[in-house]
């Protein structure tokens, strides 16, 4: 099972690899056509693996369709003394703990077996680098003789406008063209005097080839590939097949300008006699792939068919996909954008009426309640609250937004047009009550963040099952203090992500329901909250446990650190509602 941080890396290599695979078919049906569109197949594939079809997901997401809420609330009256505690329990998918709780030190080992390929890659690709850069800075530059007359006719001939500088060196590398941004051909000393006038004319065609079509350059990019995912053998394959393509590419260019097949293959066969291939795939050289099989197509001079339109639609065809299908896959499940499920088949309910006010100056504690009939009474809650209780979300999940979704506090009371009978079936009325009176607009993110797994301590569970006679979940909550009855430890879960400001899973797989009291001293001190009122609960004992020591010794529980994906609400719009 491949842990869940690694999960979009498998998928990323997977697309790439399959990618890979379907250029190769297309490279197969255009083997008797020219090389230089098997060489831009190639490089298709390669740098795929710089590009994440996400980022294609992603900008067809945004302009994709809005779609409903997906959190699901529990039916519960609730009167909460501290107003930044929110009672919504959550349950985002996440791992195993057994597998998870080595994925700190694992995460670190595989990172820095990930960085210790790249640096090794990376020096081998600077060292040799290095070497030619030292012999290109001790060359001379020709301005005139034989080579120089040469390289200036045949650069008329295939239209190159910009001269490129000829430089003289004295190392055994063979000719060659290095740089990317300002290319240089780099000639060793004598060669003139080893090929005769048409060979040195094949060799300088040769060059000039890499020149035109930025072969320095592509192949500069599949190295940044090369050293990113070094440990997969596709990009290494990738990488000769591309070497492979550039230069019978380069050979079909050089028979096309003129030069006689047995006259170019000896002028590359007197090269390979005395001079070193270049080290760096992008320095452009003559002897590059496989030389044998390159002779025989030289001296054969096969001839490479252009493109017809049958093999033309297959590309564009190609393309187009590989651009259209993830972007239809993000519009397909676009993320919603709207505080609300808005579709023509199946319109939102709403509140049959509803009345916003704000709070009378001083009020304290803060009441929210579902009350039979479909009707929603709130006191003294800010717009926060109101957003976590529509979207099931904490107040650690809620981005964005002016401070006063914070601090102002309303009044609310609303009544549905038909009985509701479930915390959930009230969540899109809530959101389409924020959207009409609050102007609320919000998109969803999702972070890796830390959460907790709440687990079965060493010894065992400490709870009292609730009576069956229960009428249902009644949970009362102060600073350092929940208070429960028949209550199931999901909710527990979700209580316990406000004060510990991350979100807490029930991992326990007890599936009861209990009469829960967990009392601790809250990190940041005992002492009323802002909205406490008279009713509230009594301020913790200083000396007490924290929340991690009272779970263990109260209810036999405990709190395991994990990572897991979070889901975000970003408030992109919000106005402060008029009076009714």
């Amino acid at each position: 099972m491949i842990p869940a941080y690694l999960s979009p890396l498998a998928i990323h290599l997977l697309q790439s690899t399959l990618f890979a695979a379907a250029a190769g078919l297309l490279v197969l049906s255009l083997r008797k056509n020219h090389a230089p569109a098997r060489h831009w197949l190639w490089f298709a594939a390669s740098l795929k693996f710089l590009i994440p079809f996400s980022l294609l997901t992603g900008i067809g997401a945004r302009l994709g369709w809005t779609r409903g809420p997906l959190t699901v609330i529990h039916r519960v009256s609730i009167v909460t003394e501290d107003i930044s505690r929110s009672f919504v329990p959550l349950d985002f998918p996440h791992p195993d703990p057994a597998l998870s709780v080595s994925a700190d030190s694992l995460t670190v080992i595989l990172l820095g077996v990930w960085f210790c390929g790249c640096a090794f890659v990376l020096f081998r690709w600077w060292s040799r680098w290095r070497r030619i850069s030292v012999t290109v800075r001790a060359s001379l530059p020709l301005r005139q003789g034989r080579e120089f007359d040469a390289l200036r006719r045949l650069e008329q001939i295939a239209g190159i406008r910009k001269p490129v500088e000829l430089l003289s060196s004295t190392s055994s590398l063979e000719p060659g063209i290095f740089g990317i941004l300002r290319p240089v051909l780099l000639l060793p000393l004598g060669i003139a005097g080893r090929l005769a006038d048409d060979q040195l004319d094949a060799i300088l065609a040769h060059e000039l080839c890499h020149v035109r079509r930025r072969d320095n350059l592509l192949a500069a990019l599949h190295m940044v590939v090369e050293t990113i995912f070094w440990f997969h053998p596709l990009v290494w394959w990738l990488g000769a097949r591309l070497v492979e393509e550039r230069e019978r590419a380069s050979d079909e260019e050089v028979l096309r300008l003129g030069s006689e097949p047995q006259v170019y293959a000896e002028s590359i066969l007197k090269v390979c006699e005395f001079y070193l291939e270049s080290p760096l795939v992008c320095a452009a050289g003559v002897t590059g792939a496989d030389l044998k099989k390159r002779i025989e197509d030289i001296m054969t001079h096969r001839i490479a068919h252009k493109l017809d339109l049958a093999r033309k639609v297959l590309l564009a065809g190609f393309g187009m996909a590989a651009v259209a299908v993830p972007i239809v896959i993000g519009l397909v499940n676009a993320p919603p954008s709207r505080a609300q499920e808005q579709t023509k088949k199946d319109p939102p309910k709403e509140f049959e009426v509803a009345s916003i006010k704000p709070s009378a100056p001083g009020g304290r504690g803060v009441r929210l309640q579902m009350a039979p009939g479909g009707r929603l009474d709130a006191s003294n809650v800010t717009v926060k609250i109101l957003i976590q209780q529509a979207y099931g979300v904490k107040d650690f999940q809620i981005s964005g937004g002016p401070g006063w979704i914070n601090s102002d506090r309303y009044d609310l009371v609303a009544k549905a047009d038909s009985d509701i009978g479930r915390h959930e079936e009230l969540m899109p009325l809530m959101q389409k009550l924020l959207a009409d009176r609050f102007q609320l607009t919000i998109h969803r993110d999702t972070k890796e963040l830390p959460i907790y797994a709440l687990v079965v301590g060493k010894n065992g569970p400490k709870l009292k099952e609730s009576a069956s006679d229960n009428p249902g979940p009644q949970i009362r909550m102060g600073r350092g203090l929940i208070d429960g009855r028949g209550m199931g430890l999901d909710m527990l879960a979700s209580q316990l992500s406000n004060p510990l400001g991350r979100t807490v899973l029930d991992r326990t797989g007890l599936k009861g329901q209990y009469d829960i009291k967990l009392e601790w001293t809250p990190e940041d001190g005992p002492g009323h909250g802002p909205g406490d009122g008279p009713e509230a609960a009594p301020p913790p004992d200083t000396t007490g446990p924290s929340i991690f020591t009272a779970l263990q010794e109260q209810l036999g529980l405990k709190l395991e650190t994990q990572k897991g994906p979070v889901e975000i609400i970003v408030i992109d719009r919000i106005e402060k509602p008029t009076e009714n």
